[in-house]
């Protein structure tokens, strides 16, 4: 009798709707834009950003499409130091000190990647004096040759330059008495960056007047002259200081009296800016900045007491500097650059500059300028002393600060 096998069961197939799905895989390409700048914003620095807004076009348009990431990045994360830029004396080109933060390797990529010896400039061998800085604003040096007349804008980390021709001889038209010219000034746009303004101005005995030229137009265009000083000049040919920049507005400083010649750059009209009377003839103490968050400020030293002073109303009602705090910073100083203090020793504090919200600035503890000494920065918001180079110097400097690069604005993500 043989043995008769159970019938073998078919397995039921399921329709293909029914059969389970692996889930697909997730990667940052999956992110949205929203998600991807919230990534962004936690990036140590803005040259961390710019790495890796350009490692792929997504990236790269997420953060050109958004002026408000823009804001906000630049509120976390200002924009960083790079180093300092020094004049020299006869044909050689201006020198540049770097600031070695080996905490960001970003930061130092981009420090290594500049032409920092301005191999773009035109080179005219005959020419004496050569190039020279005479402002440095948003990554961008404005330099001028006297022996060429010529005027450059170049941005050493884009490597961005532009040549222009130099100011109309007409600005001298309409003069009363003496006639000077004094420095130039660069202004930048945040909201547009590549486009730049260049203003020059000049004075008689008793009035000012500028030249302004736009990258836009590619022309000068000579502004009125202004009202007369409200305090007689000294009668020397020079009675107006360096200029200083803040907000995107201009201020020289009077060289004996309590006041600063003000240009309002929207405007482009000029005004008269009271000072205390106790910096009347102290030029050398004081500077006009900016807070971290845009307000305008007055920044002085007495020794090794650093004042701040915002314009507002007194208890008077009247507008004038209310001085808001002070921080003696002796103490700090001499502890970070390991210096001692004699008695005898001359304490001077000099403020270079206030840019939102750090101060920079150089102790003299000794009366010899030609010796070496430590570049500072001071955080008004953390009060955080920083030591940022050790070095000497025999002429002018500016602090080299890296700017948002034009290519990460516009809607335009082609290489």
């Amino acid at each position: 009798m043989s043995s008769q096998q159970p019938p073998r069961r078919r397995r039921q197939r399921l329709p293909p709707t029914a059969r389970s799905q692996a889930p697909a895989a997730t990667t940052i390409h999956s992110l949205n834009d929203d998600l991807l700048l919230d990534i962004f914003l936690r990036l140590p620095s803005l040259p961390s950003l710019v790495r890796a807004a350009l490692a792929c076009r997504s990236f790269l348009a997420a953060v050109r499409s958004s002026p408000s990431f823009r804001r906000r990045f630049r509120a976390l994360h200002p924009h960083p130091l790079i180093g300092f830029c020094f004049e020299t004396y006869g044909c050689d080109v201006p020198s540049f000190s770097p600031i070695r933060r080996r905490s960001d390797p970003d930061l130092t990529a981009a420090v290594r990647g500049a032409d920092v010896f301005l191999t773009r400039l035109p080179y005219h061998e005959d020419a004496d004096p050569g190039w020279k800085i005479v402002d440095c604003r948003g990554g961008c040096l404005l330099l001028l040759n006297r022996g060429t007349e010529q005027i450059a804008a170049y941005d050493p980390i884009t490597r961005a330059l532009h040549l222009l021709p130099m100011p109309p001889k007409e600005i001298s038209k309409g003069r009363h008495g003496k006639f000077d010219c004094l420095n130039f000034s660069l202004l930048l746009s945040d909201e547009t960056p590549g486009l730049f303004r260049v203003v020059f101005l000049c004075h008689d005995k008793s009035r000012v007047r500028a030249v302004v030229y736009s990258s836009g137009t590619r022309e000068w265009r000579i502004l009125p002259w202004s009202e007369v000083t409200p305090a007689q000049p000294s009668g020397k040919k020079h009675w107006l200081l360096r200029v200083r920049q803040a907000n995107g507005n201009l201020y020289w400083p009077h060289t004996k009296q309590a006041y600063m010649v003000v240009l309002d750059t929207t405007a482009m009209r000029f005004t008269f800016m009271d000072l205390p009377n106790y910096l009347k003839g102290q030029g050398h103490r004081y500077t006009i900045g900016e807070t971290k968050d845009g307000r305008l400020c007055l920044v002085f030293t007495l020794g090794f007491m650093l004042f701040i002073s915002f314009w507002g109303l007194d208890t008077d009602g009247v507008e004038r500097w209310v001085i808001d705090d002070g921080f003696l910073l002796e103490e700090e100083i001499l502890q970070a650059t390991e210096g001692t203090r004699d008695d005898d020793d001359e304490l001077i504090l000099q403020v270079c500059a206030v840019m939102d919200g750090i101060v920079y600035m150089l102790p003299f503890i000794c009366g010899d300028p030609h010796l070496p000494c430590w570049f500072l920065s001071f955080c008004l918001e953390t009060r955080k002393l920083e030591k940022l180079l050790h070095r000497t110097f025999h002429n002018n400097f500016f602090p080299y600060i890296m700017a948002w690069p034009p290519s990460l604005v516009g809607r335009d993500v082609g290489p």
